[in-house]
């Protein structure tokens, strides 16, 4: 299911092969746990196996999820959440608060001086294995290498999966208002996804978490300004996609709203 990006654009071949949308029904939210759980659980044992399957923690309560699924038949493809500040407490830290407590760099930016409401983080990116596995892809819960921005050519591979993921998660942050999304990323992806137009900066050290991880924040009012031409339909479709879920759950916008978020 490689795009060939020569003879269609990356939005229309979104279309023919996927659907992400947000996950904003209890069905739609059973698979992302349980994709959550066959990634970081069985596959990855960064996490410990439930007994039911799911892999849940504090955050998801207020967090919106995004579900990419096959069109042709809706089986599960992978998944991401957005994780927004605690509508009771909105002081509380993110996780890459905690995480990267000692190494971020409060010149650039700091989180306890910002608006919280305008405050999120990409977390818990993962997609099944039969779409991820490449040499050496047994060990990370999605995959974006430097040859998956070289040169296009015949045997080109465009990190499909997981950007739409990021892109979703964008386009569901400038949907809620949140301005400043942050990412703890493997060090040289921010450079990666800045090629292809990315507002995206790395804003402290690297750190050691599930491997080298650095944090990075990218600015939702900003993600399609500088966006590549060839990456620019592919998010347009998946805003589209993400405004109409929206529009048809009246109560899970009224529930970003309760948050405080404008």
């Amino acid at each position: 299911m490689e795009p060939d990006t020569g003879k269609r654009h990356l939005g229309e071949w979104f279309k023919q092969l996927f659907e992400l949308t947000p996950a904003l029904d209890p069905e739609s939210l059973e698979q992302v746990f349980r994709i959550r759980h066959e990634v970081y659980c069985r596959d990855l044992g960064w996490e410990p196996v439930r007994l039911d399957s799911r892999e849940t923690d504090a955050y998801d309560r207020h967090s919106l999820h995004c579900l990419l699924k096959r069109r042709d038949d809706g089986g599960a493809v992978g998944c991401t959440r957005l994780i927004l500040a605690r509508p009771e407490d909105p002081s509380f830290p993110l996780p890459f608060e905690n995480s990267c407590v000692a190494t971020l760099d409060r010149s650039l930016v700091d989180p306890a001086r910002m608006d919280r409401r305008t405050l999120g983080e990409v977390s818990r990116l993962a997609v099944l294995d039969r779409y991820r596995q490449r040499r050496g892809e047994g060990s990370v819960a999605a995959s974006v290498t430097e040859q998956d921005f070289g040169a296009r050519g015949p045997n080109s591979r465009f990190p499909f999966i997981p950007v739409s993921l990021y892109l979703g998660a964008a386009a569901m942050a400038r949907r809620a208002g949140i301005e400043h999304v942050f990412v703890l990323t493997e060090p040289r992806l921010a450079s990666h996804f800045s090629r292809i137009g990315f507002d995206i900066q790395t804003v402290g050290s690297a750190i050691e978490h599930r491997g080298t991880r650095v944090p990075s924040m990218l600015n939702s009012r900003k993600v399609i300004t500088g966006l590549h031409p060839m990456i620019r339909p592919l998010y347009d479709v998946i805003e589209t996609a993400v405004d109409d879920a929206f529009s048809n759950h009246p109560e899970a916008w009224s529930w970003v709203r309760r948050t405080g978020v404008e």
